[in-house]
């Protein structure tokens, strides 16, 4: 454990903020962050608990999150009622194909709003670029995320 708090303790909560500045909850930047510095990529209830000096309760409603947010998941132990919290693989992978997704709804509600407004006006235009904008990253994006995925093929592939 003294390497825990020595070493990875400071950079879990180091990580943690700038998660929660992004807007990540707090508890739950700090429950992943603190899973990705693990040396099993999982913990129980009980070691995030301990590691970081949260309550049970705390632990439950960030698990909650993340698991809503696809960023962990659940596994019994075999032959035990306790269960262990696990990274996706590929969590970055999957958050940002996740966030191309969430790109291609916004675009579509820009587009729509652009001609509502009346795409000449002002406000018009404004939205117009707004969606012309995030078109453009959602296509840099789903560009990245093939050249990632070719470069870096996953175990079953």
């Amino acid at each position: 454990m003294r390497h825990y708090e020595t070493k990875v303790s400071p950079f879990v909560e180091r990580f943690a903020a700038d998660l929660t500045e992004a807007g990540m909850q707090r508890m739950a930047s700090r429950v992943f962050a603190c899973l990705l510095a693990s040396e099993e990529g999982s913990l129980t209830s009980a070691e995030l608990s301990v590691r970081l000096q949260a309550s049970p309760a705390a632990i439950s409603g960030a698990v909650r999150y993340l698991a809503q947010v696809n960023m962990v998941s659940r596994q019994r132990d075999p032959g035990s009622r306790r269960e262990r919290y696990l990274l996706h693989r590929d969590i970055w992978y999957s958050a940002l194909t996740n966030r191309d997704n969430i790109l291609t709804r916004w675009t579509s509600t820009l587009r729509a709003g652009a001609r509502d407004v009346g795409p000449e006006s002002p406000a018009g235009r404004r939205i117009e670029e707004s969606a012309e904008f995030l078109e453009f990253m959602r296509r840099e994006l789903e560009d990245l995320l093939k050249r990632w995925h070719d470069t870096h093929p996953s175990p079953e592939d």
